[in-house]
């Protein structure tokens, strides 16, 4: 099947979802809690849009065939195309936040995220930017509604600097190498040239970042201009046809692939697969493993796919790196529903309940293989400073058939980055006249609050 016509499909099987979930124009009932959905399962990102918003609808189907909801709570959602544009996404939002019983937005662009945060925030309704979005939204002091959970911008270099002293044999080995980052042009591609600059100073090596217009079908000046630089390593800041077209040129210019580092949107079979023989060897960050082993997948195989509910057109996509990171969106999302819950009663939530209930979102080890992830993903600890969570990332090898995880579970380097990233967003309290939370104080609040709840029962 074509990517077309794949694309096609999927966007009928949303439309069916969609009137299953529930038309727009009825009220929410009291025990729904609703999801609306910026898709895109058209366009040059249809790929991402169908993997991530299928696992995300999966998991969601997962909680109300086998657990009647969240605590007797059905889960809904509705569906909006936006094919990864702003403006469309912005029109989605103003057309669908009217639905009664939201809980968060999960729209998957930084384009579209970007233009939300100050319609979210007077709205107060949580916005989630997992593994992408503002990097100084990670300040929840400053961002109370924004969460980028698991890996921002800042986190992902950091991570991709501790990996290459690893293949080097220690961060003091990165002096005198040279990496180039190969990025997109755009908001997204741009955002992290400050923090590999920085880290190029701290650790004395040499940064060279060089520019790929959207779409990035063509690169062979980019390349022939890395060709002459000779670097190190190459890390590939893609998106969408830019990823496969990189390693193709690259194999073509003489560039081994098993130096080319891509981060989290560049680490997809839809990324490599295209590509062919120029992939195998190819290494890429992940914030959750490929794979359809995990308990969890495989209850969403057996109460979803085996009931002709499952989301996804192709079946084979099960256990992709996009459809397992939807999964795992659906995971964060439920468990800030539930964690919401045992605060505020087993009830349809208001947004700014969902927020707290985010902002508390403690998953250990030990959680996470209760949910049936074991492996999937390491853990998160979101607090009202860190919105990110301190989430953990692996890298990943493609053989030419698969992914294979290549290192253990990095953590960024919180103290180099976290400065920087209150800088920002003080900077952005200030522009906007925000004054910063007082996280302490809300904590103290919190914990007297429950005190007194307590006493009163």
């Amino acid at each position: 099947m074509s990517l077309k016509s794949r694309s096609r499909a999927a966007l009928l099987a949303g439309a069916a979802l969609f009137v299953s979930a529930g038309p727009l124009a009825d009220a929410a009932r009291a025990d729904e809690q609703h999801f609306p959905l910026q898709s895109y399962r058209v366009g040059p990102y249809a790929a991402g849009g169908t993997g991530f918003f299928g696992g995300f609808i999966d998991y969601l189907n997962l909680i109300n065939t086998r657990d009647g909801g969240v605590n007797g709570v059905k889960l809904t959602w509705s569906e909006g195309e936006t094919q990864y544009e702003v403006e469309r996404g912005v029109e989605v939002y103003e057309r669908l936040k009217s639905r009664p019983g939201i809980a968060a937005w999960n729209p998957l662009s930084v384009g579209i995220a970007y233009a939300m945060i100050d319609r979210i925030t007077a709205d107060k309704v949580p916005l989630i930017t997992i593994n992408h979005g503002r990097t100084d939204s990670t300040d929840g002091r400053v961002f109370p509604y924004v969460f980028p959970l698991l890996l921002n911008p800042y986190s992902e270099t950091s991570g991709i600097v501790e990996y290459l002293a690893t293949r080097e044999g220690g961060l003091d080995k990165l002096k005198g190498k040279t990496v180039a980052v190969l990025y997109h042009g755009s908001p997204y591609g741009k955002e992290t040239i400050p923090i590999y600059e920085l880290l190029a100073k701290k650790y004395g090596f040499k940064v060279e970042q060089i520019e790929v217009p959207h779409p990035g079908n063509e690169q062979q000046s980019q390349w022939l201009a890395i060709r002459r630089l000779r670097p190190d390593y190459v890390v590939l800041r893609g998106w969408g046809v830019m990823n496969p077209v990189a390693l193709k040129t690259a194999q073509k210019t003489g560039f081994p692939a098993d130096r080319i580092v891509g981060n989290v949107w560049s680490n997809s079979e839809e990324d490599v697969i295209p590509a062919g023989e120029a992939a195998k060897g190819y290494v890429a960050i992940t914030t959750q493993a490929s794979g359809s082993e995990y308990p969890v997948i495989q209850e969403v195989v057996r109460n979803v796919y085996e009931k002709g509910a499952g989301n996804l057109a192709d079946k084979k996509r099960i256990g992709s790196v996009y459809h397992n990171l939807g999964v795992l969106n659906g995971i964060l999302n439920v468990e800030a529903v539930r964690i919401a819950q045992d605060r505020f009663g087993k009830r349809t939530l208001t947004g700014d309940e969902v927020r707290w209930g985010f902002e508390h979102l403690r998953l250990d080890e030990a959680r996470v293989a209760e949910l049936g992830a074991k492996g999937l993903f390491h853990s998160i600890n979101v607090t009202c400073a860190n919105h990110e969570g301190e989430g953990r990332v692996t890298f990943q090898q493609w053989d030419g058939g698969k992914w294979k995880v290549v290192s253990d579970w990095i953590k960024p380097d919180w103290a180099s980055l976290r400065p920087i990233i209150e800088a920002s967003s003080s900077s952005y309290a200030k522009e906007h006249g925000i004054t910063p939370r007082d996280c302490a104080a809300e904590e103290r609040a919190g914990g007297s609050e429950k005190r007194a709840s307590a006493d009163a029962r």
